[in-house]
């Protein structure tokens, strides 16, 4: 199996056509420990909210909840290159992003944090960066966009949308972005991104003419069940496996044969 060494923003961008990036979510120091050393980034994404904590969006998660986790992970993962997402309204301009950043930094030992949008948030990410905050864009389909946009909306389909999102690409990698998510593009427009600037795309749902890909956690190790994203690939059944060895358990209290003379003190 593949071990990383713990990744810099420079063997990041270097990695751009030498090499497929991995990210995978992790949200506390359990799994953190576990992904740590197999993948690149490990992303304390605000997905958490759904996966975590069982609401249907991400947009009520605090910034002190992501810190919480952000200190989680880090405390479990000491050899991986760590991102915080910034949670919703807490970038809305310049003051607050860099308050709120400063507060990542300050109380966690994450390496970047990770914001939404594009030209619009250029002169954001312009900001934390000239501050000495690392940060990784997140362009495409955004999920802080949910309720505005009445759903989650694929990008890309359009020659206007696609250049749109270079557009946004490059105005991001201008302003200091050393990484760009790039979630729920159509394949053929995520080339065209992912050739159009010299930072590295991480996909999710955006083919594989990317820089790397993402996951998150609950998704690719069969955790979640009740629905499974077109663009996952389940690597585990993990809620299977969970509930089997639950009722294992639960059997074998009912039989008297746990606990059994070798686990008695």
């Amino acid at each position: 199996m593949q071990q990383f060494k713990k990744q810099t923003i420079s063997s990041i961008i270097n990695a751009k056509g030498n090499r497929k990036l991995s990210m995978i979510t992790a949200y506390d120091a359990l799994f953190a420990k576990l992904f740590d050393g197999e993948v690149d980034f490990i992303l304390v994404g605000d997905s958490l909210n759904m996966s975590f904590g069982g609401k249907n969006d991400t947009l009520s998660i605090t910034m002190e909840q992501m810190i919480y986790h952000t200190k989680a992970v880090c405390n479990g993962a000491k050899n991986t290159f760590i991102i915080c997402d910034m949670p919703f309204g807490t970038y809305t301009n310049e003051k607050i992003a860099f308050e709120n950043a400063m507060a990542v930094y300050q109380q966690t030992s994450a390496d970047a944090v990770k914001i939404e949008g594009g030209k619009n948030k250029a002169h954001i990410v312009k900001y934390l960066t000239d501050n000495s905050i690392a940060v990784v864009g997140h362009i495409g389909l955004m999920p802080q966009n949910f309720r505005v946009e009445g759903g989650y909306k694929i990008k890309g389909k359009d020659s206007q949308n696609i250049q749109s999102l270079i557009e946004d690409a490059k105005a991001i990698e201008a302003a200091g972005a050393f990484c760009i998510v790039l979630e729920g593009v159509k394949p053929d427009a995520a080339k065209l991104i992912t050739e159009a600037v010299g930072v590295p795309i991480i996909g999710i749902g955006a083919g594989i003419d990317v820089d790397g890909q993402v996951l998150v956690w609950s998704d690719m190790l069969g955790f979640f069940d009740e629905f499974k994203p077109k663009f996952v690939r389940k690597y585990l059944n993990g809620a299977q496996l969970v509930k089997k060895s639950v009722q294992e358990y639960v059997r074998d209290v009912n039989d008297k044969t746990f606990p059994s003379d070798e686990e008695i003190y």
